[in-house]
């Protein structure tokens, strides 16, 4: 929204001192008119390297990177690289920590660490010094995935390299950093059916037409539940306590399926979970469902008992939550990959859908055991 209304000037000086890892991102913000005139005020290095990183996704390596990189020959001396980085001065990038080997044709061969630069013998070569044991990243390979791999490895800066191995650029630990808030802000979003693009001071047209499509769903979903309920109302007329310990066999299960429902997706974006280890995930929250149910079906079934002074509501609704609960793992843990093979968001769509099944199965288990037994 900022950017929207920024003169062309402003938009111009704000860029002259960007990363070129930023600016990109700047750039496929800006209208198009802008961004002609960004692209010409730059010199001709920068723009080609600029547009080498817009070629790529944004949600890619090469998206990512930045092409202000330090490289050396592994045939020259340590003497001569440090006399080198003396001469660039400032002009060395922020956060450099290694130096990348490459060959004549700009072949990624390894990295040479500024701790190893400082500490061999000057007269000691590039190619001795050098290290073969990082491996470069692809420039296709998704963000979420060079964020799991600086975790993994806990690395502060990588080389991103194209299908022929020559390279193009680094990625630092502070774009990485970026990612993984990204990726946070997207599953807390999701959980209130927003896209993390939302933007706080958005246009209200525009916001309410984002967030009517997920209102319309809930509402449709609400409709479902009230349909439900509606197939006893015979029942709730007979037995009016069961109105008063509906919300208790509800919210036991939304509570319970959201506590996996938070699991699974994280797994998926942490690239732990996917369908090859789903059925471990499912009996493990099985076990936990079953566990919590029948523990907490025995706390509810004596308040129930105490409360309404009746043996038969309190074994009706202990059974619903243990019957809820246990549908409320087995739906966490396996919708959000049902969503994610149709091209589905798990992080925008599962809450509703998982509290749809909840509240569903809750009153219908609920009911109509009261409806066979009670009635």
């Amino acid at each position: 929204a900022l950017i929207r209304h920024m003169a062309p000037e402003e938009l111009l000086a704000a860029t002259e001192k960007l990363d070129l890892d930023d600016l990109a991102d700047l750039v496929q913000q800006m209208p198009s008119a802008i961004t002609a005139e960004v692209m010409n005020a730059l010199d001709d290095q920068r723009r080609k390297r600029l547009e080498a990183v817009l070629s790529y996704s944004e949600d890619t390596a090469g998206g990512l990177m930045n092409t202000d990189t330090v490289t050396v020959r592994p045939e020259v001396t340590l003497d001569v690289v440090l006399r080198y980085l003396r001469r660039l001065g400032e002009g060395v990038p922020e956060d450099t920590d290694k130096l990348f080997v490459v060959n004549r044709d700009d072949g990624y061969l390894g990295i040479l660490m500024l701790s190893q630069l400082v500490t061999r013998n000057p007269e000691d070569t590039v190619a001795e010094a050098m290290s073969l044991n990082m491996q470069p990243i692809r420039a296709e390979m998704l963000t979420s995935e060079v964020a799991r791999r600086f975790e993994a490895h806990d690395m502060l800066s990588a080389p991103v390299v194209d299908d022929d191995g020559r390279l193009l650029g680094r990625i630092t630990v502070d774009d990485v950093i970026d990612v993984i808030r990204e990726e946070g802000e997207h599953q807390f979003m999701g959980r209130a059916g927003l896209s993390e693009d939302e933007d706080m001071f958005a246009p209200v047209l525009a916001s309410a037409r984002r967030r009517a499509l997920w209102l319309g769903i809930n509402l449709a979903t609400a409709f479902l539940a009230s349909w439900v309920i509606g197939q006893f109302e015979e029942t709730l007329t007979k037995v009016v306590a069961l109105a008063v310990l509906m919300p208790i066999v509800a919210s036991m299960g939304g509570i319970a399926g959201s506590q996996t429902l938070t699991l699974a997706i994280r797994g998926i974006a942490l690239g732990q979970l996917s369908s090859k280890n789903a059925r471990a995930l499912m009996l493990k929250e099985l076990a936990v469902g079953t566990l919590n149910s029948l523990v907490w079906a025995v706390v509810v079934a004596v308040i129930a008992g105490v409360w309404f002074d009746s043996a038969a509501i309190a074994i009706l609704i202990g059974a619903a939550i243990t019957i809820n609960l246990v549908f409320a793992a087995i739906t966490g843990s396996v919708l959000p990959l049902l969503l994610e093979r149709i091209g589905i968001d798990p992080a925008l769509a599962g809450s509703v859908l998982l509290t749809t099944v909840t509240d569903v199965v809750g009153f219908l288990s609920f009911l109509g055991l009261a409806t066979l037994f009670l009635v």
